[in-house]
């Protein structure tokens, strides 16, 4: 089984789908691994150390060719696809809500497009979970780019000169990404607080050290969905916590917004009314920005200032750790591929009656199959 990385081609995309320690992997398995020249060279892996895995490197042309299984961090465009065998695997974070048309196409050039945004909530697939790896430490670095814009320390400094004050960091949507956000502001030493519409999230507030903010005036909203990911919530819920938020917020010094609802528009958590009441010099950074953004004025891609608070809206902030990105990335999609590698055919088999390959596989012989996207 030949197996090609390809190298990214999305704007300012830095990370690559494999790395030398997933290469090795591979090739004990009994694969043949191809990867494009140049692939991990924004993730401070350059080709040297792609061949000292066991790797070949060379021209997208040449990788492609006969490839059994394509490997990308986003989903390559489809017209490069045709040197792939027929039926090869394309192995990527492919964006099936956002880029319709691109898996349809996937589907026309007659390859088995795997979505692995798409792959299950349980406890089989946490290994193989992208969303989870990339949002860890998209948590993380959304800390410490408020904590670059903020113009004061985080922590409590008791000096000669008098005691700063610690910051007030108040966290929006608690997934994987929320409670690394958490935990590294408690680490830096300001004062946390945090909301959820998933009543089952207070406890994880709370045993990182943090204040739980929650609307306990609606009764009977739990917020979770299926695979624990939030739902739409009311509108006696919203209006709930658009005035519990509303009297928080203003407190607060930095705010980071997380909330996502798959496959439809982030949910609007702070108007430009809320921002209004936060104190000068202030800061949000919002993980939602490029679904539409969970705060109203910001901007993908920029750091706009409005009413004195700068309010962040960095893309693909994942990339932006490049090379632990990778790491976790390429070990996903060994996880995911490994699991369902046939010994004696040296090749991967999809069974498809299997949970896993049931939610990640989005095309198959000529057409779309994924049913959460045939529904949408």
């Amino acid at each position: 089984m030949k197996i090609a990385v390809l190298k990214e081609t999305a704007d300012g995309e830095r990370r690559v789908a494999a790395t030398p320690e997933t290469i090795k992997k591979f090739i004990a398995l009994g694969a043949d691994v191809a990867v494009e020249a140049g692939a991990g060279v924004l993730a401070s892996v350059d080709d040297e150390a792609m061949k000292g895995a066991g790797a070949t490197v060379s021209s997208r042309a040449d990788v492609l060719k006969d490839a059994d299984a394509v490997l990308a961090v986003q989903g390559p465009p489809p017209g490069d696809l045709g040197a792939a065998k027929p039926g090869a695997l394309v192995v990527a974070a492919l964006n099936p809500f956002g880029e319709r048309q691109r898996v349809d196409a996937y589907a026309a050039a007659g390859v088995e497009a795997l979505a692995m945004e798409f792959m299950p909530r349980i406890t089989r697939a946490q290994s193989m979970d992208i969303l989870s790896s990339q949002a860890n430490l998209a948590g993380y670095k959304a800390v410490l780019d408020a904590a670059s814009e903020y113009g004061r320390a985080f922590p409590m400094m008791m000096t000669a000169a008098g005691t700063i004050s610690a910051a007030r960091v108040f966290i929006m949507g608690v997934g994987v990404a929320g409670l690394q956000a958490i935990a590294t502001a408690r680490r830096l030493g300001a004062v946390v607080s945090a909301t959820d519409v998933r009543a089952a999230t207070k406890e994880q507030i709370e045993s990182l050290g943090a204040k739980a903010i929650f609307v306990e005036s609606v009764a009977g909203i739990e917020g979770e969905g299926a695979g624990g990911y939030a739902t739409e919530m009311s509108d006696e819920y919203k209006k709930a916590q658009a005035e519990l938020v509303s009297g928080h917020i203003a407190k607060q010094d930095i705010v980071i917004t997380t909330a996502l609802i798959p496959g439809r528009p982030a949910p609007r958590l702070i108007s430009d009314a809320q921002l209004a009441t936060m104190k000068p010099g202030s800061v949000i950074v919002d993980l939602a920005v490029e679904q539409g953004g969970n705060v109203e004025g910001a901007v993908a891609g920029e750091i706009v200032e409005r009413h004195g608070v700068r309010v962040v809206g960095h893309r693909n902030v994942p990339s932006r750790l490049a090379a632990d990105t990778s790491a976790l990335y390429a070990r996903n999609l060994y996880n995911f591929l490994s699991a369902f590698w046939d010994a004696e055919a040296k090749r991967v088999v999809l069974p498809d009656d299997d949970e896993i390959v049931q939610g990640v596989r989005l095309t198959k012989d000529g057409k779309v199959v994924s049913e959460r996207l045939l529904a949408s």
